[in-house]
């Protein structure tokens, strides 16, 4: 029996679910969705974080590709990466679809 590999898939799906393992991290894409345009506002205002907090959480967001910040002086616009977004719904679907819950193990 040979060990099999992990695929890219697995792999960045693994990534998604650390970068959503934060209730603040939920949080934080809730409020975005809930824009009709990027988020340009001080989040720390709205969040019951500081702002040196909530900038490790937004850091953690962007670096699994899920949102994306622009810096237009003095403003930073916070989006959700669409392309990412449908990419995390796809990889989590096919991940809960595998999942029989009609089979019982004992």
């Amino acid at each position: 029996m040979t060990k099999e590999k992990l695929t890219t898939e697995q792999e960045q799906l693994a990534r998604f679910a650390k970068a959503l393992g934060h209730p603040i991290r939920v949080a934080i894409l809730q409020m975005l969705a809930k824009q009709t345009c990027c988020y340009h506002g001080d989040m720390s205002e709205v969040l019951p974080i500081a702002k040196s907090t909530l900038s490790q959480h937004l850091n953690e967001l962007k670096e699994a590709g899920l949102i994306h910040g622009t810096f237009t002086p003095p403003t930073i616009y916070y989006c959700i990466n669409n392309e990412k977004w449908a990419l995390a719904k796809q990889l989590f679907d096919n991940l809960l679809a595998e999942v029989d819950l009609s089979r019982e193990c004992y």
